[in-house]
């Protein structure tokens, strides 16, 4: 089925290693201009730090943001699973930005501190000045969808 598909931009006496890059790979109408297909795409588990806000920024659609603690764990020691090195954590915040107009209500009405929450979408890098005039850079998940885990963690009592 996906031979058929793509069966115009193959050449199917080519090896198998070749064809899938060929199925990847296509041409635009410009000659030298070869288009790759890539992917962006992000999955973060975690609790969610601070309830989110809703941005307009004049002659923009209105964004809703909200930042999200992820964690590492691992253990210091002997390396083997049995040994009782110390455990060591990392927390990590993401700031996460959803500009979706269904899901972007959905998260400022839903979405509370301490919620734990799985949310797929796709980096994007930026630039900003801030107060001070200095440029900063921030990195941001866009987020295209959001699955509620469990209640507010401070209902849980």
């Amino acid at each position: 089925m996906l031979l058929t598909n793509f069966s115009k931009y193959l050449n199917l006496s080519l090896i198998p290693s070749q064809i899938i890059r060929q199925v990847v790979r296509y041409r635009s109408t410009d000659a030298n201009l070869i288009l790759e297909r890539s992917i962006n795409r992000v999955q973060l588990l975690g609790r969610v730090g601070q309830d989110p806000v809703m941005r307009q920024v004049e002659g923009r659609n209105p964004v809703t943001i909200f930042s999200l603690a992820t964690n590492e764990m691992w253990r210091t020691g002997e390396g083997e699973i049995s040994s009782p090195g110390d455990i060591s954590q990392k927390t990590t915040w993401h700031r996460v930005s959803v500009f979706k107009p269904g899901l972007r209500d959905v998260a400022y009405q839903y979405v509370k501190k301490g919620s734990r929450i799985l949310v797929e979408g796709k980096l994007d890098y930026g630039e900003y000045v801030d107060k001070n005039q200095v440029r900063r850079q921030a990195t941001t998940i866009i987020a295209d969808n959001i699955i509620f885990l469990s209640d507010n963690v401070r209902d849980r009592t």
